[in-house]
Formats: structure tokens, sequence, C-alpha cells
């Protein structure tokens, strides 16, 4: 209740321009909202640069949000939409006619044994689309509707750019043993 009341303060008091109490929502949430915008974009000179605009544009529609508790979960939302906004303009998605199917040597994890770091790079290498996919499905927990509302493409390439991706990480991985 404590970090409730603390970000209804916080949110409050830079609504009235309080420099300090801005400074701490910065401090914050920068962090956390840059690895989203990263792992979206897959630049981090652009996640920077859209950490910045995304700030800017919760300080300046601030007054406009109704219950201060929701900022952090607004301010993600605002990443995550000029992230995709960013990506927009330079990914190309195609459709995957042929996924791979892959066999289960055994019933454990393949992935278990590899570091996060591996898994982290793994990602990073995959093609700008699988990897936007991947990203907002599996790591921000949206929906393929969503996914497919937000890069403007249909339903069906959104979950077939995702087993992809995932097809793809595998193979990637099992080279990481």
């Amino acid at each position: 209740m404590q970090n409730k009341f603390n970000i209804q303060d916080l949110v409050k008091r830079a609504t009235e321009n309080d420099v300090s109490a801005i400074r701490d929502l910065y401090d914050r949430f920068s962090r956390e909202m840059l690895s989203v915008s990263y792992r979206i974009t897959g630049n981090m000179s652009e996640a920077e640069d859209i950490l910045q605009e995304a700030f800017l544009t919760s300080l300046e529609k601030l007054a406009q949000l109704e219950k201060a508790a929701a900022y952090p979960g607004w301010l993600k939302r605002i990443v995550t939409n000029k992230s995709l906004n960013a990506i927009k303009k330079r990914v190309q998605f195609s459709e995957v006619n042929e996924i791979p199917e892959w066999e289960e040597e055994d019933t454990s994890p393949w992935y278990s044994g590899i570091s996060f770091d591996k898994i982290r790079d793994a990602i990073q290498e995959l093609p700008d689309g699988c990897r936007q996919v991947l990203t907002l499905y599996l790591l921000e927990e949206y929906k393929h509707r969503e996914i497919a509302e937000m890069l403007d493409i249909s339903v069906s390439t959104s979950k077939s750019q995702y087993r992809y991706a995932l097809g793809l990480l595998r193979e990637k991985l099992k080279n990481a043993y």
C-alpha cells in the first residue's frame, strides 16, 4: 500500500510541476521503460530517444490520467506505442508459409541450462518482425489480437511470426550448448 500511496503522491505533485516529483517518477520508471522499448525496437539509441519522448508525453498529459495509481501501466503503454510507431517505419512483415516442425528429444524444456544473457542476445538477433511479435506476446504479455492491431497485421500473421520466432530462437540456442 505504501508504494501505491507514493505513486499517487508523486503523480499528484508532478501534475503540480514539482520538479523533485517529476525526477522521482523518471528515476523510478526509466530503467524498466527503457528495457521495454529496447526489447521492441532492438536499438538502444532509439529506445533512449523513445523513453525521453514517452516521459515528456506522459508529463504533458498527466492531468488526463484518471487514477494516479495507473501511471506505471499508462507510461508503459505510451512507451510501447511510441516504440511500435518507430518500428512500423522500418519493419516489413511477410507471411510465413512454412513453419518447420521440431522434434522433441526429451520432455525437459529445450531452453533449460541456457543463460538469460544468451537467450536475450538470441532474441535480439531474430528478424525484426519475429522479434517484435515474440517480445510483445511473450515478454510484454499482449494477446495476438492486440499485437495485430498495434502492428497493423492480421492475427494469423502475428501467430505465425511468433511460432516462427520460437523455432528460430530454438535453433539459435541449440548451438549455444
